[in-house]
């Protein structure tokens, strides 16, 4: 990409017209040539919110000490060495947005691949690729699903071997893309980040909490090369969830958000703000950083619905602690409350509009993208109790008692007590921050569905553990399926409930004898989804790596598990991939 005189710039300008909006810097700006700073594109570039016509190109044109914008040209072409080029442009990279660049690329043709650049009047970025969505009759969608990448935590050998993947439409990234926690060995899963060289620089190794936090949080894991890589290759789709702004996030206030720490709305907004300067991603509403629920269409296949199940309607979530009295737990109270009517993970907009959405979608497979589980995760009462008042000494063994009554009770065994059947017929929600806390608004993503008579598939993230679930109506009517991804690199069931490694399959198991609607789970090794549809099927691949903790990784073959799903009335429920 030769330096732009003012002659290249008319000339790029009007390759352009009609076929941009530039939401981050600024359109028609002029390469200044007598801009002496050094510039740097050290975050790379990346392309995200794909459309059949169009897709949005990023990149960070940092001068080194900051001060007046910085003037970026940009190109898109459909070969490597652009000698076919169908767009270009240029733009700014001003202070008030980090010296983001942000472009809206349109008039591009549906399903094909294209390669972009940017430049300043010395420097050039590095290629990226990415795909624009396929319109019409469609064969098969490909999508590498992930959530949870704590930078602290280990290598993003995840991130590394997606790049692997050939022909992928999209990365689809649900959530916890940052972590708000420092790098400190007392830290959030940051025991090993000395250690790896994944500690943060000393103006960002505290809780984040203003604007220049989260932006320079973004900044440090930008920089990762596993991450940078894969942004350059392949387009992403994402949508947040609670670790951009705090731990346990809803809509007025946080988990880890506490009463020093200033105005939790403001402190909401400067992470969205970061985030939309940081992400390849369009707004829904001009103006506005609060709103990320929206639809990508593959063609007459797919439609992807991305949810907020975090900001923009949730309300607090529940807190068994708040239901113990001295006599126990208090079940009436809890069971009121859970299933009530006026609680909600959506709210009433984002409610409406998915509900339209679905309705008026032709598309074989109904997908939503969202954070966490919305299978019913019922376990054992006395479990819970355990888990709820921190009782982890004993909890893999007693694990094992529960599931070999469960065993017994499956088989028939008429020798079972009232006491034992009690012991594991007795359940609740295991996990009050995902849907089994919000339960009446489950029913009616459901009760939609199933009037619809949609395939649904349901991606989710959040709990650092892969999962396939089977998604009932309350009436136990079987809706749809739930593909759950595993963690880039953030913790699991095995570190938080202290299971040995040498228990962990037997644990496994148990888990799923357990929980009536689980197929599938993976409790200890971080990896990523694979999901393809078909005409015929919608199918997940789940892939682990054999350690986060050294850069010389290898796929766990031996753990590579996958489950698909049948289209249609009468199908519609997690199956083995080789069921005949």
């Amino acid at each position: 990409m030769k330096r732009l005189t003012r002659r290249d710039f008319l000339k790029a300008s009007a390759i352009g017209m009609g076929a941009v909006v530039v939401s981050t810097g600024l359109a028609g700006c002029v390469l200044d040539s007598s801009d002496e700073r050094t510039i740097s594109f050290t975050h790379g570039v990346a392309s995200g919110d794909p459309l059949a016509d169009g897709v949005m190109l990023w990149t960070r044109a940092a001068p080194a000490n900051g001060g007046a914008p910085v003037g970026v040209a940009w190109e898109v072409a459909t070969d490597e060495g652009f000698e076919n080029l169908v767009h270009s442009g240029t733009a700014e990279a001003a202070e008030a947005h980090d010296f983001t660049v942000k472009v809206d690329v349109r008039g591009l043709a549906p399903g094909q691949t294209y390669y972009y650049r940017f430049q300043t009047t010395d420097r050039q970025s590095p290629v990226g690729v990415t795909r624009t969505l396929p319109e019409g009759s469609v064969d098969s969608v490909r999508l590498a699903v992930v959530s949870c990448s704590n930078y602290p935590a280990g290598y993003f050998n995840v991130y590394r071997e997606i790049s692997k993947q050939a022909d992928l439409d999209a990365v689809v990234h649900l959530g916890d893309y940052i972590y708000e926690y420092s790098s400190d060995s007392s830290s959030y899963a940051a025991q090993d980040a000395q250690a790896l060289g994944r500690t943060f620089p000393e103006d960002n190794n505290l809780e984040l909490i203003e604007l220049v936090d989260y932006r320079r949080r973004y900044a440090a894991y930008r920089a990762d090369p596993d991450l940078q890589s894969l942004h350059a290759r392949v387009p992403f789709i994402v949508v947040w969830d609670d670790h951009e702004v705090a731990n346990d996030t809803w809509e007025e206030g946080a988990e880890n958000h506490n009463d020093g720490e200033g105005d939790f709305t403001e402190r909401k907004l400067n992470a969205l703000k970061a985030y939309f300067e940081w992400m390849p991603i369009r707004p829904v509403f001009e103006g506005s950083d609060e709103a990320i629920f929206r639809t990508f269409r593959f063609g007459n296949l797919v439609d992807l619905h991305m949810l907020d199940t975090r900001i923009i309607g949730r309300d607090q979530q529940l807190d068994y602690m708040d239901y113990f009295t001295g006599e126990g737990l208090d079940a009436v109270r809890f069971t009121e409350d859970v299933g009530s009517q006026n609680r909600t993970l959506l709210g009433a907009e984002q409610l409406l509009w998915l509900q339209s959405s679905l309705n008026y979608s032709t598309a074989t497979w109904q997908v939503l993208g969202q954070q966490v589980l919305m299978g019913r995760m019922n376990l054992p009462a006395e479990l819970l109790v355990a888990i709820a008042t921190e009782q982890f000494d004993g909890l893999p063994e007693k694990l094992a008692e529960l599931a070999q009554l469960k065993g017994r009770e499956l088989q028939g065994d008429p020798s079972l007590t009232p006491e034992e059947l009690a012991r594991i017929n007795t359940v609740a929600p295991y996990n009050l921050d995902a849907w089994d806390g919000y339960q009446y608004e489950r029913e009616v993503v459901l009760g939609t569905a199933k009037a619809l008579n949609k395939n649904l598939v349901v991606l989710a993230g959040d709990t650092h553990n892969a999962w396939a679930n089977n998604l009932k109506d309350i009436q136990g009517d079987q809706i749809g399926v739930e593909f759950a991804t595993a963690s880039v690199t953030s913790p699991g069931l095995e570190e938080y409930l202290g299971i040995p490694d040498d228990m962990i399959q037997g644990a496994e198991q148990a888990i799923s004898l357990l929980v009536d609607d689980l197929d599938y789970l993976n409790v200890n090794q971080r990896g990523y989804m694979l999901v393809t549809f078909t005409p015929e099927e919608a199918r997940s691949d789940w892939y682990f790596v054999d350690t986060i903790k050294s850069k010389d990784y290898q796929i766990d073959a031996a753990r590579t598990a996958s489950r698909r799903v049948l289209p249609g009335q009468g199908n519609r429920t997690v199956e083995p991939v080789n069921a005949v």
